[in-house]
């Protein structure tokens, strides 16, 4: 329920406080953002100071991974039953103390306990936050406004992370790790005063420990399967047998959320072909980015022998794109709709990625890898906000919490998904002792992958694409559309 010292005045205009709340729940997110992109540069340095073999380096990226896509589920439904405000600021504490122990440790398993500590964390205050902001901002225009800035904040978190890991590696590794530690305190501490409290869901039927169990586990050992696959290989006996256990985890937890009388996951959620049109585009969105930045950033350094700042200063473009038009997606998408930008930022994506098959080893920056990363940014600025919004939208705030939570869960397990798949295809095509040239063939089929991904997200979309009167009628009700009946709200969407 909006907070009335949070609610926007009846002429929409934000209040000071509103305006605060919003800035504390997107310095959270910028925060998520930041660290994973700081933390692939560092690597290199970590390893050398702290004497860790590849395999174990790996670990302190994916120890995140696993503790942020594992539990997503389970943050998104706490969120929700234990009070969303309460839940953000006890996990971003835990956050700020994990970025210190990170930065302080001298082991690698310390280490790579604090990344996965960052990552629980994270795993609950990025559905806690974002559901926040669905709650507070009534569905329609204000909402997409507040969804648009807080996935800037995302993707800008992301490209200054970049570059700061560049310039802080140059002094010293730890202060990659440190740098969250005050951001992180100085939020916590606006947020104690300007977050609106948040009702406990009281009418809940109990609490589903068993799908909380199950839906934990099942989502950790796939999470887990999948990080460690291209080295155990997709064809091994260990791999195979740990996917069916997956599959036997996640049979399970849907035969107990049937029958739960408070289930972790309502699944007639996902019922709504906009739930799940947004749920799959968010997996085809991220690993296919995902997987294209390995590429690019393994052709780069390691062909090109650019520096990890001149790397990072490649990409700023894309980043710089989205930061500056993000902000005006809220009022593009109360025009066309969430369906119709998603789909048009799948289509640019797809030419940026093919675009990049163009590049060599004397690179043409301005000719190839620049248009590449402009389209990718304008994508980026379209696609994310709007899933936000298609995902959230006509769900009533007691499962705010859940939806957001299965959101990112896709977002995580797309990414690591896709990015193994890459890998797997490059490694397949990659001799020991290939020459230059041959490394760049290999990254090509790669790319090929990759483009094939963002290609399934835009014929997943085209799905739901409507005539524009129809498209003009559902933008008309969205605003209405929360308070409408639960079967009502599931059918009404931006663009559905």
């Amino acid at each position: 329920m909006t907070s009335p010292l949070t609610a926007p005045a009846s002429d929409g205009r934000w209040t000071p406080r509103l305006w605060g709340t919003l800035l504390v729940l997107c310095a959270a997110m910028f925060l998520d953002a930041l660290d994973v992109s700081m933390v692939g540069v560092a690597l290199p340095s970590i390893g050398s100071d702290l004497h860790l073999s590849t395999s174990t380096l790996q670990w302190i990226v994916s120890g995140y991974i696993l503790g942020y896509g594992g539990l997503l589920l389970l943050g998104g439904r706490t969120a929700d039953l234990l009070g969303r405000r309460q839940v953000f600021l006890v996990a971003l504490g835990v956050f700020a103390l994990a970025s210190l122990l990170g930065g302080l440790v001298d082991s690698g398993p310390l280490l790579i306990a604090s990344r996965f500590i960052k990552g629980l964390s994270a795993a609950f205050t990025a559905p806690a936050g974002l559901s926040i902001i669905t709650t507070t901002f009534p569905e329609g225009p204000l909402r997409n406004r507040a969804l648009s800035i807080y996935t800037t904040c995302a993707a800008t978190g992301f490209s200054m992370g970049l570059v700061l890991s560049g310039l802080l590696t140059e002094a010293s590794w730890r202060l990659t790790m440190l740098l969250p530690a005050p951001i992180a305190l100085l939020a916590l501490a606006a947020g104690l005063r300007l977050l609106p409290h948040s009702e406990r869901e009281r009418d809940h039927k109990g609490y589903d420990i068993p799908g909380a169990v199950l839906g934990t586990a099942s989502m950790l050992l796939l999470v887990f399967t999948v990080v460690q696959a291209p080295g155990a290989g997709w064809a091994s006996a260990r791999t195979l047998l740990s996917f069916l256990a997956v599959a036997a985890l996640l049979t399970v937890f849907v035969l107990v959320e049937r029958r739960s009388p408070g289930p972790l996951i309502r699944l007639g959620v996902l019922r709504s072909g906009n739930q799940i049109r947004a749920q799959l585009g968010a997996m085809a969105f991220f690993g296919s980015y995902v997987g294209f930045q390995f590429l690019v950033t393994l052709y780069m350094q390691s062909l090109l022998g650019w520096s990890a700042l001149h790397t990072a200063l490649a990409f700023l473009p894309a980043g710089a794109l989205v930061a500056v038009s993000s902000t005006k997606v809220g009022a593009i998408v109360n025009r066309f709709g969430t369906q119709r930008l998603i789909a048009a930022g799948f289509a640019l994506m797809a030419v940026g990625y093919a675009l990049f098959l163009r590049v060599d080893l004397d690179p043409a920056y301005a000719a190839v890898i620049l248009p590449s990363m402009l389209l990718i940014g304008a994508a980026c600025a379209l696609v994310f906000p709007s899933l936000n919004i298609q995902a959230t939208n006509g769900v009533e705030d007691h499962e705010q919490g859940m939806v957001s939570g299965l959101l990112n869960t896709s977002v995580q397990v797309g990414g690591a998904i896709f990015l193994a798949v890459v890998t797997a295809v490059v490694t397949a095509h990659t001799s020991p002792d290939a020459t230059p040239q041959a490394v760049l063939d290999s990254y090509r089929p790669g790319l090929v992958v990759v483009t094939g991904i963002a290609l399934a997200g835009l014929l997943i979309t085209l799905t739901g694409l409507r005539p524009r009167t129809a498209d003009r009628q559902s933008i008309v009700v969205t605003g209405s559309a929360a308070r409408e009946p639960k079967a009502e709200a599931e059918r009404v969407a931006v663009g559905d």
